[in-house]
This record gives C-alpha cells, structure tokens and sequence, in this order.
C-alpha cells in the first residue's frame, strides 16, 4: 500500500503570482471574495470587495484632481491666447515706430499686468526703446541671449540691472527675457515680476515668444533697424 502523498505549501508569493496570473480566478466566486479580509495602515480588517471601493474611490479623486488641474491650466491658457491676440493685432494696427512702443508697454502692463517691462535695441537704432551696445548686453546677459528663444526664472543682480535700470530695487522676484531677432535687429523683450513664481520655463512661453515675433519684424518694419 503507498504511502499518501503530502499536500505541496504553497507561500504568499507563489499565491500571489498565481493569482496575479489568473486574474479571472473570482469571478462567480463572490462568497469566497466578500468573506477574504485585508489588514491595513488603520489596523482593523477589512473585505476585499471593500478595500477595492476604497482604491477606486482613491483613485477617482486623484483623477478629479488631475481634472481639474487640467481644465484650469486650460482656462488660463485661453485668457493669455485672448490677450496675445489683443495685443498682436494692435502691433499690426500701429503706423509708428512711437506707437508700437506704447502699445506692447502699455498691453504688457494694462492688459497682462505685467509690473515691469523693458525693450531693449542692440546697436544704432533709431528711436525704439532703449539702445545699447551688443557687447555690453553680451557682457551683461550671457546665456540670455542664447539657447530658447524665451528664458525665465529667477535672475541674476547684475542682469535685472541692466535690463531694468533703476526699475526694480530690490522687488523683482522673477523675469521673462525673449530675444528680437529679424534681418539686421536684434535686441530683447523683457518682463518682470515681484513674484518669484511668475515667470517659469512652461508658464506661458510660447505667447510671449510669439508676440517677440510679431514685435521683431514690425519694428524692422517701421525703421528700427539701421
């Protein structure tokens, strides 16, 4: 007579790699399922059905979350489309080299609420903005004028000095720097800000790039370039 076989012990991993490889193993076993008890962080028992509602419910509320995230980066988006549109068409609208000056000052202030703003021609221009030699703003703003063709973040002492002489103090948090670049002008836009957090590399780059380019050739256009 042979002796009886052992029941092989299966251990946690094994069931759980059985389990994980069967997935489909519960259904039409809802009494077994209902009755299997998980302990948690909290320390009492609870059924698995249960502690699968508490999952999807945890996850809904990350996704409402990321939702809502979403549609407000979506509706701030659509405030600064809006006053890029605004302001392009009123650099297109303007018949002066005078105009076109207070009207990308004026918009970026009055209508993007922007504290502090500075335009800034490099070499002889004619009368647009602020004119100063490329070596010294080579010299003063480096990597600025380099890389993207928009740079923001926190910056340096020496380089808010020169692109807002006597403007900031000791107020300015943050600031967006985009280059002008078309045919023989070049020169840069730049927008600041008391907020440290304002101005961040994905924080509405694009509009202001855009509208970089829209100023570089209307002020070529009307004479700024020698």
């Amino acid at each position: 007579m042979s002796e009886p076989r052992e029941t092989p012990v299966l251990d946690a991993e094994q069931v759980a790699a059985w389990l994980a490889a069967h997935p489909q193993f519960f259904v039409g076993r809802d009494a077994l399922l209902a009755n299997m008890e998980i302990h948690h962080e909290a320390g009492h028992a609870i059924s698995l059905v249960e502690r699968q509602l508490g999952l999807l419910r945890s996850r809904n509320q990350s996704l409402s979350a990321q939702l809502s995230t979403l549609m407000e980066v979506a509706r701030q988006n659509d405030r600064l489309f809006e006053r890029s549109r605004r302001l392009i068409v009123q650099l297109l609208d303007a018949e002066s080299l005078e105009e076109l000056v207070a009207a990308v000052e004026d918009g970026l202030r009055h209508d993007f609420q922007v504290p502090y703003v500075s335009l800034l021609l490099f070499g002889p221009t004619g009368n647009a903005g602020r004119q100063v030699t490329i070596d010294s703003a080579r010299q003063a703003l480096g990597g600025l004028l380099e890389g993207p063709l928009v740079a923001c973040g926190v910056l340096r002492a020496s380089e808010l000095d020169f692109l807002f002489p006597g403007q900031h103090g000791d107020t300015l948090g943050s600031a967006a720097v985009a280059r002008l670049e078309h045919q023989s002008l070049h020169g840069v836009l730049a927008l600041g800000s008391p907020d440290p957090q304002q101005y961040r590399s994905s924080l509405g780059g694009v509009f202001l790039a855009q509208i970089a380019e829209v100023l570089a050739r209307r002020l070529t256009t009307l004479g700024a370039a020698s």
